[in-house]
């Protein structure tokens, strides 16, 4: 059936490459604590065993917090008014909605640099239920001006992202999926990166969704913009390749997140939108990722049927 055969293919990405991200991910964070004094790694009792060796090493910069995000979101605020930077490591939804107040006050009133990698992006955790859910976490986070948003799509990219800004004296968000896609950017942090350009449309990737963009705009003379920060969020770069004013929104979270930004980035110009993202609703199934992303239109036929809509 369609649904087999989309469930088993290659877009619906996972295991190795989470693995490979996670690996990155552990490598960077051991690599700023083994060679910046000034940093601290704090966790949520998760990813013990991963950072086992930094955490015997380092104990007293690296620690396992436990079960208390808000807490421990509010003892890395007090590390960096005291000169470290702290590396918070935690489940989105335990971080984004938990703490949500912490960030806030704690990080983004005070000015606060800091770092919090997160894991669980939208329903990767689709087993756990709604609970361990997180679609929210950009429109959530957008409230605490001043908070960076990044999403990196790749291994390579989250290192390149988090090498560049970990130490920028701002707090910033990290989204890890387990998704992840298998083509690579030369991402640079604020920066849309431009995947090709066309004169029909401009389709907006953020994160996870390239590959199938990439799979649906195959030969169609469209320009794809690839986003992985989306606080700051370039709109110079929707500004300048969508004259046309022709414009598909693709996005791992709730529908119409980043609606604000590329219509503030096209104001003043006439406008046509099309989005593909989770619509704006309790999940109360249970099932895989795969399976949640082909229910609610997550994949490369969705996005060419609306591609179709938009340009005719």
């Amino acid at each position: 059936s369609v649904l087999t055969e989309l469930v088993n293919s290659d877009t619906c990405t996972g295991n190795k490459q989470m693995e490979i991200l996670r690996k990155q991910m552990m490598a960077s964070v051991a690599k700023v604590i083994e060679e910046e004094p000034r940093t601290c790694l704090l966790l949520a009792d998760i990813g013990v065993w991963g950072f086992h060796e930094t955490l015997e090493k380092y104990p007293g910069r690296a620690m396992n917090i436990g079960i208390f995000e808000d807490g421990m979101v509010s003892v890395a605020a007090g590390m960096a008014l005291g000169g470290m930077i702290p590396i918070v490591y935690g489940i989105s939804p335990f971080i984004v909605d938990r703490a949500f107040e912490q960030l806030k006050l704690d990080f983004a009133y005070q000015k606060c640099g800091g770092n919090f990698l997160t894991t669980g992006a939208a329903y990767d955790f689709s087993t756990l239920g709604y609970s361990h859910y997180c679609q929210e976490d950009i429109g959530v986070l957008k409230m605490a001006p001043g908070l960076e948003f990044l999403a990196p799509g790749t291994a390579e990219e989250f290192k390149l992202l988090f090498e560049s800004v970990y130490d920028n004296g701002n707090p910033s968000y990290f989204r890890l999926s387990d998704y992840v896609n298998q083509n690579a950017v030369d991402v640079v942090f604020g920066k849309a990166a431009v995947i090709q350009e066309g004169r029909k449309a401009t389709v907006i990737a953020v994160s996870t969704m390239l590959d199938a963009v990439m799979e649906a705009c195959q030969e169609e003379d469209v320009t794809i913009l690839y986003y992985t920060t989306l606080q700051p969020f370039d709109m110079d770069a929707v500004r300048k390749y969508s004259g046309h004013g022709k414009i598909l929104l693709c996005e791992p979270h709730f529908e119409g997140s980043l609606s604000y930004e590329v219509m503030k980035a096209m104001e003043g110009k006439a406008v046509r939108m099309e989005y593909v993202g989770m619509p704006l609703e309790i999940l109360r199934t249970y099932g895989s990722k795969q399976e949640k992303d082909i229910k609610l239109g997550l994949h490369a036929a969705m996005i060419r049927e609306k591609l179709d809509t938009l340009i005719g």
